[in-house]
């Protein structure tokens, strides 16, 4: 799984321009080609925070934090080196950002 993390936004640069958005179309489609893209989707910038034993409700999910996740895609694989490799493409990084690369747990039951 790719978290993909960077600074949180502000009135500025929350407006992702169009030329970058075509960068991570065909960044994705790149991946959907290699038979890697699973699915994924960016995240919205507001949102709430559950937080403790108490389970205090705060708006966020980032009041707190220095960077924020911005979006996720699952890809696959044939171990966690080649999907790093495949994340250098990612258009995060024209921004600062960086990826975050997790292989997911397998939780059968």
């Amino acid at each position: 799984m790719y978290l993909f993390r960077g600074v949180p936004p502000t009135e500025e640069t929350h407006i992702v321009p169009d030329d970058h958005k075509q960068k991570w179309m065909l960044w994705m489609k790149s991946l959907g080609e290699k038979g890697a893209l699973v699915g994924g989707e960016p995240l919205q910038h507001t949102g709430k925070l559950v937080k403790g034993a108490k389970k205090v409700v705060s708006d966020g999910p980032f009041v707190e934090a220095k960077e924020i996740v911005g979006g996720y895609l699952v890809v696959n694989a044939r171990d966690i080196n080649e999907a790093a490799e495949l994340s250098k493409g990612c258009p995060v990084f024209d921004y600062d950002g960086w990826v975050e690369v997790r292989p997911v747990a397998n939780m059968e039951m």
